[in-house]
């Protein structure tokens, strides 16, 4: 079986409804005595499921940088779980500097996931846990050359186990080439999917041919015009924002599949006037990051509403400020996205 064959078999087997659209990153719920909420966590998911199938665990938007292994371990035991209950899809985020640390975690993670199934399988023991693989990043280095980038990742596909690669320029200071991206997908059928955040999006508008890897834009603006369906080059979106605005952006690809052109334009650009100002308004804070801060920012409103409640705690023991609390509720309220009642409210 060639390796565009063998591709489709193996994604037809890890998503037997199809590849999920939207994917999203969570956020992190922390507690201010430190640790997991994980009723804030449980309730969150809760509002999320109807609308996105996907979820990256930890990706950037989640800590997943910041968070020691203890800690990744705990928010995946209590995520795996729920996924399980809500038969969702998890990524799991291996978000390290170095090709070396990321197969030492994958195999770690594994051995973890085949004691907690009872599975001897690699294979059994991901489907059990509803994993459907593990998300890389190129090694970290702006003098990185792409025979080092290719060499790197190379050694992680060369596990066997579905893998995802994640361009995250702002973080590894290099990116992964057309040309690089597309070598990949030729030799290693279980690369399954290609994210990009770097707002650039120079390997889906490179055409190279990556056969039938699921590409997926993670960069947060001008959503409908880079949706397939609207004739633009991704098969769909992980997005920090689906923490907030799961069910717009869900419609805004429902539209474009429908056809429904104008409306996914004219919801496609309201979201990104809120989303841009958000991330504006987030972009100072010297903690945390911009991606995890702004959700955090959005999420606090949708899930209490207009009401007041303490601030979102981040990771590190310290809370979002009052300030970017209130221009956050302004700018929700201004382009009609701040709910009467928040889904803490409702549950």
């Amino acid at each position: 079986m060639g390796t565009v064959a063998a591709r489709k078999e193996l994604l037809g087997r890890l998503f037997p409804a199809g590849v999920p659209s939207l994917w999203c990153p969570m956020i992190t719920h922390h507690r201010a005595e430190g640790g997991l909420d994980r009723e804030r966590q449980a309730a969150h998911l809760r509002n999320l499921a109807p609308s996105v199938k996907g979820f990256l665990i930890p990706g950037s938007t989640g800590d997943g940088w910041q968070m020691n292994d203890g800690e990744i371990r705990e928010l995946l035991e209590f995520f795996l779980d729920e996924a399980a209950r809500l038969e969702l899809h998890v990524l799991i985020g291996v978000l390290k500097t170095d090709a070396a640390s990321a197969r030492s975690n994958i195999l770690k993670t594994v051995s973890w996931l085949q004691r907690r199934s009872g599975a001897s399988d690699p294979a059994t023991a991901l489907a059990r846990a509803r994993v459907c693989g593990f998300t890389v990043c190129p090694p970290r280095g702006a003098e990185l050359g792409q025979p080092e980038i290719h060499a790197a990742l190379a050694s992680v596909l060369e596990l066997g186990l579905p893998v995802a690669l994640y361009q995250l320029p702002q973080v590894t200071q290099n990116e992964m080439q057309p040309d690089t991206v597309a070598a990949l997908a030729a030799r290693f059928a279980n690369f399954i999917l290609f994210k990009d955040t770097s707002g650039a999006d120079r390997v889906a508008l490179s055409g190279a041919p990556v056969g039938g890897v699921f590409l997926v834009r993670g960069a947060e603006r001008d959503y409908a015009k880079w949706a397939r369906a609207m004739g633009g080059p991704y098969d769909g979106f992980l997005l920090s924002t689906a923490n907030g605005f799961a069910r717009e952006l869900h419609g805004v690809l429902a539209d474009a599949a429908a056809g429904n052109v104008a409306r996914a334009r004219t919801e496609s650009d309201r979201l990104t006037r809120a989303v841009v100002e958000v991330f504006r308004i987030v972009s100072e804070l010297p903690q945390g990051n911009a991606f995890a801060n702004a959700n955090k920012a959005l999420d606090h409103f949708f899930a209490h509403g207009a009401s007041s409640a303490p601030a979102p705690q981040l990771h590190g023991g310290s809370v979002l400020p009052a300030p970017v609390l209130d221009a956050t509720r302004d700018v929700l309220l201004h382009h009609g996205f701040l709910p009467r009642r928040g889904y803490l409210e409702r549950d």
